[in-house]
């Protein structure tokens, strides 16, 4: 597992080159709060959270960013564990999250 700044999850979003799937590993209302951009919604708490997300990446080669609500959850740590464990092979933790993401885009 990688650590993911916001900073290099931005840059990735520019860059044409990169193709990964970002997943927001938050409960379903939580996400229909906020998100990131071109997120997708698989609480870690799903059953057979590894094969849902390995579903919507096509490949466990495929780059995988997960997510959570800030540096005080755990919860993307605890996916990106899980997802290497099942075979995975490049996956990022954006450890700053919803609060780190938007705290930056009003910054910026």
């Amino acid at each position: 597992m990688h650590a993911l700044s916001g900073e290099d999850l931005e840059k990735m979003f520019k860059d044409p080159e990169q193709d990964f799937v970002l997943i927001n590993v938050l409960s379903p209302e939580d996400f229909n709060r906020r998100h990131i951009r071109n997120s997708v919604n698989v609480p870690l708490k799903t059953h057979s959270f590894a094969n849902v997300v390995a579903e919507i990446a096509g490949n466990l080669e495929r780059k995988v960013v997960v997510y959570c609500a800030s540096f005080d959850c755990d919860a993307s740590a605890k996916a990106a564990t899980e997802l290497e464990a099942e075979g995975f092979t490049d996956v990022y933790d954006y450890e700053g999250g919803l609060k780190e993401w938007f705290d930056h885009q009003r910054a910026a």
